[in-house]
């Protein structure tokens, strides 16, 4: 591209302004993403390493195994609904430097994938919520499982 007038310099300059909050946001994205990576694969590991037990001593954990069953599912929601919001950010980035070089006002687009992304961040964290809740009820049920093995 071709700066044609010190208008296009400030157009170009008004777009990335208007871009830094959401690379931000992005930032904070990624590294909720890394916290959802890093208990998923936690889950998995315990799981796989309760699998690797004989039957009649998985038997002693299939609570647990339910509860970790579950905690991955929401996990995975969370992370599929986290990238999601992501690509909608990084679109919706995307679109600002593209209506600036092509002179095309983009503006609804820009506003309609930001709001998705705000809903997907939404219902992410939701989901997010909804596993530690699930991990804190691994904690009690094996507290529990302790209490009447002393017993």
């Amino acid at each position: 591209m071709i700066f044609n007038s010190p208008s296009d310099i400030r157009d170009i300059s008004t777009a990335i302004h208007d871009a830094v909050a959401p690379v931000f946001l992005l930032t904070g994205i990624g590294s909720i993403l890394g916290v959802l990576v890093n208990r998923l694969g936690r889950a998995i590991d315990r799981a796989r390493n309760l699998n690797t037990l004989n039957v009649d001593k998985r038997k002693e954990f299939l609570e647990e195994l339910d509860i970790i069953a579950a905690r991955t599912t929401w996990m995975r929601w969370s992370v599929g609904l986290f990238i999601f919001a992501g690509l909608c950010v990084a679109l919706a980035i995307a679109s600002i430097f593209i209506g600036v070089a092509i002179s095309v006002h983009l503006s609804g687009f820009v506003l309609i994938t930001f709001i998705t992304a705000m809903f997907s961040l939404i219902f992410g964290l939701l989901c997010f919520l909804r596993e530690i809740i699930l991990a804190s009820q691994e904690v009690i049920t094996r507290h529990r499982q302790d209490l009447s093995d002393r017993n």
